[in-house]
């Protein structure tokens, strides 16, 4: 049974940081590309970011480049997301996922994910 689970969000200020853990449990972690995406109250969930299965190939999406930095740990079964320089436009609930199949690319399409984690509140304050 696959278990993602998410932590590190919180209430920061603008311009803070935080960086969120995603640990990952019940398959090869190493062999599967890692996403996070977010959802904002009343909107739809949007990718944030992707890192391929070896980790180093990431993909972001336009708003958080420059900002955000995805990374893996293959050794402690976890993906990160370093966010820096935050916004109150970044306030949601981020999750992570995980790649269906293995040996896969970094995706922005939440159809690529077959395992969700709960996901964490990020409140950023203005």
């Amino acid at each position: 049974q696959v278990q993602l689970v998410e932590s590190g969000g919180g209430l920061v200020q603008a311009g803070g940081s935080l960086r969120l853990s995603c640990e990952s449990s019940g398959r090869t972690f190493s062999r599967y590309a890692m996403g996070w995406f977010r959802q904002a109250p009343g909107k739809e969930r949007e990718f944030v970011a992707a890192i391929n299965w070896s980790g180093d190939s990431s993909y972001y999406t336009n708003s958080v480049k420059g900002r955000f930095t995805i990374s893996r740990d293959n050794a402690k079964n976890t993906v990160y997301l370093q966010m820096n320089s935050l916004k109150p436009e970044d306030t949601a609930v981020y999750f992570c996922a995980s790649d269906a199949s293995s040996y896969g690319s970094s995706s922005s399409s939440p159809l690529r994910y077959a395992y969700w984690g709960q996901g964490t509140q990020v409140t950023v304050s203005s």
